[in-house]
């Protein structure tokens, strides 16, 4: 998400600050940089535009300009102002009893989906969220969206086969959602390809009808400029109360996050980095600022950890490491830790400075099909090789590679990369000197112990 952003804006602030004393031109061509940035990442033109040139008053001004470390200045100000244009706080719903969610948005943008990861988000909070199905034309929208409430047990409405008539459904949604007890219900409507007359009359109708409390617009963040122009139909034609924005994990530009909340003057309420149900994320303007500019973003990280990962267990672990009695079982509990928290190159970005080093980092690292290759070269282990890796050698490691479908070539290299990651997970200098490299964070190195360094990262198993 925002990568090709973050590297052009990486490499502008970098050669920024090396400037011992700041010019008006310093400023100008950093901007001219910042604003090409921009606009090659589907920022929409106005909105760059305007950016810019807040972003420039306010770093011509005598004190910046004079400042000690006037580059670091200005980075602050870009970061203060992407904030603001981001939306400068969470933006909560308004969830007072009996409350109306209305998903509207193309085909495509992932309504169905959002649906069901914020009824299970809702319900985590201690609401009872209902589900009702109003897409009526989208072949297989009401399984799909009854599939989803079956699997996070969330009460869900479906309407008779073939009905065609949305308000009529509606109503008898309605009339069904004071059966069930529920806080919440949410509506999964229908979309287009583009909008288009029938589609706005008939969102007008059920709109008029529901009174949703909020009217969230579902986007799909590659969209890109066409976003922007989706985004101020869709709030002409309902007023749309906020944005959820889908597929971030997987968008390298990300300049809809930016243009829709400028050009519609409504907050981006959630965002959607993944195909679980979990992965469903109250926006956060002020972390994701920090994010495309490399930053980091540690808060948004621990509560996703926390969240998903057990604590005692995580201590245990932590212990093994620091220990040197890390084995294969271990190996196998952290994997599956990690797969809670979803894909790893969205967790790694999250990390300070992990734009500086990622270049290290080989390409196919974080591909779940490794991590498949690994965890079957682990399972065709013996317990007793799992938990003494020092007795796998030449027969054992044959019958190993032949178990799980990889050559003797590969089993050999994964072992030798997990016996090098084990001795340096002990060496808590080792730790330090990674941790410098993600952004002087020394205090984590201290607290962790040790996993990696010497100026390049070690190459992940396999």
């Amino acid at each position: 998400m925002f990568s090709s952003l973050s590297d052009s804006l990486d490499k502008t602030f970098r050669n920024l600050r090396g400037v011992g004393k700041i010019s008006e031109k310093n400023i100008t061509d950093a901007l001219r940089e910042i604003r090409l940035a921009l606009l090659e990442a589907d920022v929409e033109f106005s909105v760059a535009k305007d950016f810019i040139a807040k972003v420039r008053e306010k770093s011509m001004g005598i004190d910046v300009l004079k400042s000690i470390k006037p580059g670091e200045q200005i980075v602050k100000i870009f970061n203060d102002e992407l904030t603001e244009l981001l939306g400068s706080d969470a933006a909560p719903l308004n969830l007072n009893p009996p409350a109306h969610i209305l998903l509207c948005g193309l085909n495509g943008a992932g309504k169905t989906t959002t649906s069901g990861k914020l009824a299970l988000r809702l319900k985590k909070e201690g609401r009872r969220p209902l589900l009702i199905a109003c897409d009526l034309y989208r072949p297989a929208a009401i399984d799909q969206l009854a599939t989803l409430a079956k699997q996070i047990d969330v009460p869900c409405f479906t309407p008779e086969a073939g009905e065609k008539n949305l308000v009529k459904v509606a109503k008898q949604a309605l009339k069904w959602a004071k059966t069930q007890n529920g806080t919440t219900l949410i509506f999964d409507t229908a979309g287009r390809q583009e909008i288009d007359e029938k589609l706005v009359a008939e969102l007008k109708d059920l709109h008029k009808l529901v009174d949703p409390s909020e009217t969230l617009l579902v986007a799909d963040s590659a969209t890109g400029q066409q976003a922007v122009s989706v985004a101020k139909h869709f709030d002409d034609a309902v007023g749309i109360t906020g944005i959820i924005l889908t597929k971030l994990d997987g968008d390298a530009r990300g300049g809809a996050a930016l243009s829709m909340r400028a050009v519609t003057g409504k907050p981006i309420k959630f965002i959607g980095e993944g195909e679980k149900l979990e992965q469903l994320s109250v926006f956060h303007p002020d972390r994701m600022a920090s994010r495309i500019l490399g930053m980091g973003d540690v808060v948004s990280m621990v509560e996703t950890a926390a969240e998903n990962i057990d604590e005692e267990e995580a201590m245990n672990a932590a212990k093994r490491l620091q220990s040197g009695k890390f084995d294969f079982n271990d190996f196998l509990d952290q994997m599956n830790m990690l797969r809670k928290l979803g894909p790893l190159d969205g967790l790694m970005g999250m990390l300070p400075g992990f734009s500086k080093i990622k270049k290290q980092i080989p390409a196919d690292a974080f591909d779940e099909n490794r991590m498949k290759r690994m965890e079957a070269i682990v399972l065709s282990m013996t317990q007793r090789e799992r938990s003494t890796p020092q007795l796998i050698k030449g027969t054992r490691r044959k019958r190993i590679a032949a178990g799980s479908g990889n050559t003797i070539i590969e089993v050999n290299r994964f072992i030798k990369q997990f016996t090098q990651m084990r001795k340096m997970m002990k060496s808590k200098g080792k730790m330090k000197e990674m941790m410098k490299q993600l952004g002087g964070m020394d205090d984590m190195g201290d607290m962790m112990g040790g996993m990696g360094g010497g100026g390049k990262l070690p190459k992940p198993p396999f």
